[in-house]
C-alpha cells in the first residue's frame, strides 16, 4: 500500500527565516513536501527564500480574504492538504478556517494567551513582554481559527527574560526555539492529528536546569 504523502502550503509576508527552515526540513521526506509558499507581500524575501529551494510560490494580496473560489482553486491545483502560518501578517478568515479545520498551525513568538492579538509580531510582542517585566517568554504553536492567536494551542517551548534584556537579545532566543521545534511539531502534528488534538499536557523538561521548558501534544511511546 503507497504511503500518503502530504503537501503543504507555507503562508508568509516577511523575511522568510521560518518558511526556509520548514522547507529545507521537508525536504527528502519520506511524506510531508512543501509544494507552495503563499505571500501577500511582493517584496517579501521568503519569496526569494521558497525560489532558491525550487519551491513555486504565489502572491495573494489582502483581497484573498474575499476571494474564497479564486484561493480555493490555488489549493487545490496544488492538492493542499495543510497550512502552516510562518510569519504570516493577514488574519485568516473563517471560510479557510472552516475549509482546513485543524489544519492549519502558526506560529506565535510569545506564551499565549498573554502578547496575543491583532498587532502583536515581531518586535511589538518582545517590547511588551520586556515592557511588563515578565520573566519569561517562549513560543506557542497553535491551531488557527478567524481570531488573532486564539485557536487551541498544541505546543509551548520557554526562556528567561533577563533584566537585561532587549527586544534584540529576546528575539534572538526566540528564533532559537523557533528553528528548533516548529519543523518537529508541525511534522507530528500532521502525521498524528488525533494526539495533537486530543492529548495536549505538560512535559516535565529532561534537565530541570534546561534554559527552556517544553509544553506539547503527548505522544504514547
Amino acid at each position: 500500500m503507497t504511503k500518503k504523502r502530504y503537501k503543504i502550503a507555507i503562508f508568509a509576508s516577511g523575511s522568510g527565516t521560518n518558511a526556509e527552515n520548514l522547507i529545507r526540513y521537508f525536504k527528502d521526506h519520506d511524506c510531508i513536501d512543501v509544494v507552495l509558499l503563499v505571500s501577500n507581500n511582493p517584496k517579501a524575501y521568503a519569496l526569494q527564500r521558497a525560489e532558491k529551494e525550487q519551491v513555486p510560490s504565489v502572491v495573494m494580496d489582502k483581497s484573498f480574504r474575499t476571494s474564497e473560489e479564486r484561493v480555493m482553486q490555488l489549493l487545490e491545483q496544488f492538492e493542499i492538504d495543510f497550512i502552516v502560518l510562518a510569519g504570516y501578517m493577514l488574519l485568516i478568515p473563517g471560510w479557510l478556517t472552516r475549509r482546513f479545520e485543524n489544519r492549519i498551525v502558526n506560529i506565535h513568538p510569545a506564551l499565549l494567551p498573554r502578547f496575543g492579538g491583532k498587532g502583536m509580531y515581531g518586535d511589538h510582542v518582545h517590547n511588551a513582554v520586556i515592557q511588563a517585566g515578565e520573566k519569561k517568554s517562549g513560543i506557542t504553536i497553535h491551531y488557527v481559527n478567524d481570531q488573532y492567536d486564539k485557536g487551541d494551542i498544541i505546543f509551548q517551548a520557554e526562556c528567561p527574560v533577563f533584566p537585561d534584556d532587549t527586544p534584540e537579545s529576546l528575539a534572538a532566543k526566540i528564533h532559537a526555539l523557533e528553528y528548533r521545534h516548529f519543523p518537529v511539531v508541525v511534522e507530528e502534528t500532521i502525521q498524528n492529528p488525533q494526539h495533537a488534538r486530543q492529548h495536549l499536557h505538560r512535559l516535565r523538561p529532561e534537565n530541570p536546569t534546561a534554559t527552556d521548558r517544553e509544553w506539547s501534544c503527548g505522544y504514547p511511546t
